[in-house]
């Protein structure tokens, strides 16, 4: 089909054509950025904490106060911590259970330091943040030990919570960053200048924080007991047994000390409830994000829709003559779905230089990550497709207008 009179025709309805195009320009730039907002959280959202979190339970709460001095109250609160864990270990549907303030999604954790190879950090070093538990976190975490072994009673700390313990387990991400080589097992880091030998590495251990850095897989369980009025323990229920096992934890914590709390925000909790919690910014955005490109792109398809059903009304006698003069019903629809092609693909152009454009203003602004050209193209396609879907209707009903349309106003 021959281009040059469906330009002609468009240059002469010049505003209307113009408005449309800019239309899609807009809802391209907005919705290219939207998808990839929508497709980062739910990249978020599905991403492994490498525990295994079926029957994995979180309990946070606050110790009865007990006073005396320093060293005796740290005495005090950790002997009333192991008091709780052989208490929940004796549990019938309770595997295990360890010491950690410390968990996956918990959001406001933000315990974290730097591990270095030189005590005076002037080679590589690393971002990571920090685990604190006793010889049994690793199994209730279920996290996979795919090198070296686990802590040994004897290694076991108690106190304030301070990187510089002698040993140490890391995340395979961690140990590959900072010996790319594979060789991280049994050598000696530093942590804030303190020595620590590596000897075990889990395969993946996310940090407590929702941080998506390059330094999200970057973690350090460290062999040490937090002594702290507000505690914290991890507990791995047995198969299908999680229920129960929540409901025979709190009933034996409030046996052995009824003065313990736990007001709302802590308790006992699956993680699959907080993996819900910790994600319901991330799930909103998605939902918001979704809301906004379905309203444009409905808005757009509904301009198009009415842009060609306004110049189907204009043109119905022109298109009976066409008719009369031999041209076909697929001649008619093939002339409005290119005129609409046209229009949609300059605006897809515009659109394409305004997404990227808004991607650099949203990463200067709001730390926004840099818009790959997937979505772009995705975005490109989309109003593509919407213009030729939009245009069916009208075109399909001015390809049905008879030849002898064009003899009525003679």
């Amino acid at each position: 089909m021959n281009i040059y009179p469906i330009l002609a025709a468009l240059r002469r309805h010049k505003a209307s054509v113009l408005l449309i195009v800019l239309q899609i320009a807009l809802t391209l730039a907005i919705v290219a950025n939207a998808f990839f907002i929508i497709g980062h959280s739910i990249e978020r959202m599905r991403r492994t904490s490498g525990l295994d979190e079926n029957g994995l339970i979180f309990i946070f709460q606050k110790l009865p106060v007990v006073t005396g001095d320093d060293a005796t109250v740290t005495e005090k609160i950790d002997a009333l911590q192991r008091a709780d864990l052989q208490a929940i270990r004796n549990l019938p549907d309770v595997q295990d259970a360890a010491a950690s303030r410390s968990f996956p999604l918990l959001v406001d954790d933000d315990d974290v330091g730097d591990i270095s190879l030189d005590a005076d950090r002037k080679g590589k070093f690393v971002h990571a943040a920090y685990y604190y538990g006793d010889e049994h976190l690793r199994a209730t975490f279920g996290a996979r030990l795919i090198a070296g072994r686990d802590f040994f009673a004897s290694e076991i700390r108690h106190g304030h919570a301070l990187p510089g313990s002698p040993v140490i387990i890391v995340s395979k991400s961690l140990a590959d960053q900072l010996f790319p080589n594979g060789n991280a097992l049994g050598q000696t880091v530093y942590q804030d200048g303190k020595p620590a030998t590596i000897v075990g590495i889990v395969a993946r251990l996310q940090t407590p924080t929702l941080d998506d850095s390059h330094w999200a897989n970057n973690s350090v369980i460290e062999p040490l007991r937090k002594d702290a009025f507000w505690t914290g323990y991890v507990a791995r229920a047995r198969s299908g047994r999680t229920a129960e096992a929540i409901r025979d934890i709190h009933k034996a914590l409030f046996a052995l000390n009824p003065m313990r709390h736990m007001p709302p925000g802590a308790g006992i909790h699956p993680v699959s409830e907080q993996r819900t919690g910790a994600y319901d910014d991330e799930r909103g955005i998605a939902l918001l994000m979704g809301v906004i490109c379905i309203i444009l792109l409905s808005v757009t398809a509904a301009g198009i829709v009415g842009l060609t059903s306004f110049w189907v009304g204009q043109r119905h006698r022109q298109i009976g003559v066409r008719r009369a003069l031999g041209a076909r019903k697929i001649d008619i629809l093939r002339y409005f779905q290119i005129e609409i092609l046209l229009i949609a693909g300059s605006g897809a152009v515009i659109g394409a230089l305004c997404a990227v454009g808004l991607n650099a203003w949203l990463m200067k602004h709001y730390e926004m990550m840099h818009l790959p050209l997937f979505y772009i193209a995705t975005g490109v396609f989309a109003m593509l497709v919407l213009g030729q879907a939009a245009v069916l209707v009208p075109a399909r009903r001015a390809s049905n207008v008879p030849p002898v349309v064009a003899t009525r106003s003679v």
